[in-house]
């Protein structure tokens, strides 16, 4: 009898299982939240970063050096680039971003050309043909081997006054970097500012604009000189870049109506703190570049249209936080002067950031953005 009572008691109990703990073969009432395989939505928009010499301890200097918090946590899909040249285990920042504005490995010092020095399209320029805006931002010179690849095709990127003559070749929206002199004072005594005015740019400069406040006209091209060379660092006045980079993004967003924009964001001198082997020249810069990510954050989770990527192209220094150091009191090290052939974070937020997942060539940058357009397929 005994037994029997405690088989009766089991029935019962099972009998009278919530629908939710039911085995897989009965149904539910319960509402089931299927995830969709379909592909994402194109982006309209392509905000692409690059930290110039930015590693993983850069990142990680920065952040504990910014109150143990960067925007970089609000990315969701993380990868991995390999940085390599064409001919060199160490790449330059010319062949890498070569790499990410052409889709090709390609020699150091390689200004949008291949490895028989010839011109390949960029990212930029097949947005312009397409009728997008487009736009470049630098803190170096905007002549400098990182921003000119978007726009020049030169076997060398020392060739500054031939790279600024590129300019008049693509109607590029907008470009703010330093470098006033490869316009002006040039050589073959053209001047390339009354040029671009001729094509219907306004062209300003550090003297005569704030950049803090620029009041860009968005029925007209523009362009901005923020030195006569190279831009101060952070640590001795310049400030612009998280402004510089709002304004731009909205004005790129209401030149280009329907059609979207491409707008590439270089912080160039974490790359000059590495070669230096200052950590504090280091640190100063990457909070400056944190809080010009913020910019395109902001932007990006408003509009929901727009695929923000980040990455660098290349670590310098062969930065290292030592065992003795803590979150207040950093004790650094560096291995070199120069670059190092570190693997390259990559950090990726909206329309197809999931497609920046894993380890990839750095060149496979410029066809993930190219499939978050929705421009198909390219041969590689």
């Amino acid at each position: 009898m005994k037994h029997l009572i405690i088989m009766i008691c089991c029935c019962i109990l099972y009998c009278c299982t919530p629908a939710q703990n039911l085995t897989k073969d009965q149904p539910s009432t319960t509402p089931i939240t299927t995830i969709s395989t379909s592909s994402p939505k194109t982006a309209k928009n392509i905000i692409f970063l690059i930290g110039d010499g930015m590693g993983l301890t850069q990142t990680t200097a920065g952040m504990y050096a910014n109150g143990n918090k960067t925007e970089l946590e609000k990315f969701e899909y993380i990868g991995l680039h390999k940085s390599h040249a064409s001919d060199n285990l160490i790449t330059d920042s010319a062949a890498a971003a070569t790499a990410f504005a052409c889709g090709i490995k390609t020699y150091n010092g390689a200004i949008g050309v291949d490895d028989n020095k010839q011109s390949k399209t960029t990212i930029l320029e097949e947005a312009e043909a397409k009728g997008m805006a487009t736009g470049l931002v630098s803190t170096s010179t905007i002549v400098h081997a990182t921003p000119a690849s978007y726009i020049a095709h030169n076997e060398s990127r020392q060739n500054y006054e031939e790279i600024a003559a590129d300019f008049l070749e693509t109607d590029i929206d907008l470009f703010i970097g330093g470098g006033k002199k490869f316009f002006e004072r040039r050589e073959d005594e053209r001047n390339l500012t009354t040029e671009l005015r001729q094509k219907g740019y306004i062209v300003t400069d550090f003297i005569d604009s704030d950049l803090l406040n620029l009041n860009i006209d968005i029925t007209k091209n523009f362009a901005c000189y923020t030195s006569e060379e190279q831009p101060l660092p952070v640590a001795q006045g310049r400030d612009y870049l998280p402004d510089v980079t709002r304004q731009s993004i909205e004005y790129l967003d209401k030149k280009s109506g329907d059609e979207g924009f491409f707008l590439m964001v270089e912080g160039s001198q974490i790359d000059w703190g590495g070669h230096a082997n200052k950590a504090d020249y280091i640190i100063s810069e990457f909070i400056d570049f944190d809080k010009a990510l913020k910019e395109a954050v902001d932007f990006a989770e408003k509009d929901g249209n727009t695929l923000v990527v980040v990455t660098a192209d290349h670590e310098t220094g062969g930065f290292a936080i030592q065992t003795t150091s803590t979150m207040d009191s950093l004790v650094t090290a560096f291995t070199s002067d120069y670059h190092t052939a570190s693997m390259i974070p990559v950090y990726a937020l909206g329309p197809h950031a999931k497609d920046f997942k894993g380890i990839y060539e750095n060149t496979e940058i410029y066809f993930k953005m190219r499939k978050a357009f929705g421009w198909g397929e390219m041969t590689k």
